[in-house]
């Protein structure tokens, strides 16, 4: 398989040096339908890094895309501020019907600046409004966005260096499994209990379920619930960063609707728009609703194009269980394959929960290694974690089961290509 040559000419000559994941991945991509990308030499790839969980289903969905050209094509409100559109309403009716009801969910609605970096500063602004506090919680290895608020929930530090700036008003504390068997929980509830321990009273304790850039950290239910008992009965809010595992990475819909929690915040994006377009929320409480006109701001909030095809995802894929069926078996496909590529690394074990799962094989080096092999195979697949040493699938939960096990097959051929490879070199 050949890559473009002369088209990448331009990049390297006028594109910043922050471009990061086409240093990996090289090709010069001109086309992607379902879980296929195309490239300029017409080579076809299958993606499994979709765009890292913002492609949920997959490329260009024949339904979400009929609909966004009749919306174009019909002359729709194409930039509308956050003025009542039809588009919007349909977006929200769709939402309120098959998403929040379904649940015993009264959360509104608060669309921000279309990414989901400004859904986190919006969430955390928000809980240090309502409750008078400054302080967040956040945790080890939680990943949450690069403008700055959102950078001082982070813990990457390659990320926050970036910053060249005092990051503040976030209390770091251990994920579950963080410190082996040891339940985190009781040092988080050990400092809020004394007075003395120098944690500031939290505005809200801010989590992921599965901390995808952390490297596929999964939290168990028994965890999330003590801590969310713990936000409430210590007066902080509940922020649920559903960014990358929500709109059924996980599984359900929500990554956490399952275990009986109600958080006070859910903030979405990624997979949100169904189609890959910029589009931001931030899920409310009725009662911790109090940001006046515009004090949370963005020209872009509320993507008119976005909601047209965010619609269609909703009404096609949540209308019914049918799909989260549908992605519980593919979910126990991608385990088995996993496992097996486990088994190819002394110490390898696998991470994650649902269709956001990888194997932890110990080295980034590794990990970049067998990924760079499944790109010269025709696989598109990313690293995670603190050193990239997680080798992550994120493959579009529509992806054929013949394109799926496919793509799998080219990931252990690659895996253990390279591990062959070093074992031979060691001898």
């Amino acid at each position: 398989m050949t890559n473009a040559s002369n088209t990448t000419d331009i990049f390297n000559r006028r594109e910043s040096e922050a471009r990061s994941y086409c240093r990996g991945i090289s090709a010069t991509f001109t086309g992607a339908r379902g879980t296929e990308m195309t490239d300029a030499e017409g080579n076809t790839y299958i993606d499994f890094l979709a765009g890292c969980s913002s492609l949920n289903y997959g490329h260009n969905d024949p339904d979400m895309k009929a609909a966004l050209i009749e919306h174009i094509s019909n002359d729709g409100v194409a930039m509308g501020l956050d003025l009542h559109t039809n588009a919007k309403g349909a977006f929200l009716e769709a939402f309120e019907k098959n998403i929040l009801e379904p649940r015993g969910m009264d959360h509104k609605v608060m669309f921000t600046g279309p990414t989901g970096a400004n859904a986190v500063e919006a969430a955390m602004k928000l809980a240090r409004k309502v409750t008078g506090r400054t302080n967040i919680v956040a945790f080890t290895n939680g990943f949450h966005g690069v403008t700055m608020g959102a950078l001082a929930a982070t813990g990457n530090g390659y990320h926050r260096n970036g910053a060249a700036a005092e990051l503040s008003g976030v209390t770091r504390m251990p994920f579950d499994g963080y410190m082996g068997d040891y339940d985190t929980t009781q040092l988080l509830e050990a400092m809020l209990n004394d007075a003395s321990s120098g944690m500031d009273a939290p505005a809200a304790i801010m989590l992921e379920t599965v901390q995808g850039e952390g490297g596929l950290n999964a939290a168990s239910a028994e965890w999330v619930k003590k801590v969310a008992d713990l936000a409430h009965k210590h007066g902080a809010l509940l922020i649920v960063d559903d960014i990358q595992a929500g709109c059924g990475r996980t599984g359900t819909f929500f990554s956490f609707e399952e275990w009986g929690i109600k958080p006070d915040i859910i903030t979405q994006a990624k997979s949100i728009s169904g189609f890959g377009l910029p589009m931001g929320l931030v899920l409310i409480r009725p009662e911790h609703d109090i940001f006046g006109p515009a004090e949370h701001n963005g020209t872009f909030r509320g993507n008119t194009h976005a909601f047209v095809t965010g619609r269609v995802a909703i009404e096609k894929f949540w209308s019914d269980k049918s799909f989260q069926d549908e992605i519980a078996g593919k979910s126990v496909i991608l385990t088995t394959a996993l496992q097996e590529l486990a088994e190819m690394v002394p110490d390898a074990y696998l991470k994650g929960r649902g269709m956001m799962q990888g194997v932890d094989v110990g080295s980034g080096e590794l990990a970049e290694e067998i990924c760079g092999r499944a790109f010269e195979k025709g696989l598109i697949i990313e690293t995670s974690g603190p050193n990239d040493e997680v080798v992550k699938v994120l493959a579009p939960l529509t992806t054929p089961e013949e394109t799926f096990r496919k793509g799998l097959n080219i990931l252990l051929e690659a895996a253990r290509e390279v591990t062959q490879k070093h074992k031979i070199a060691a001898e």
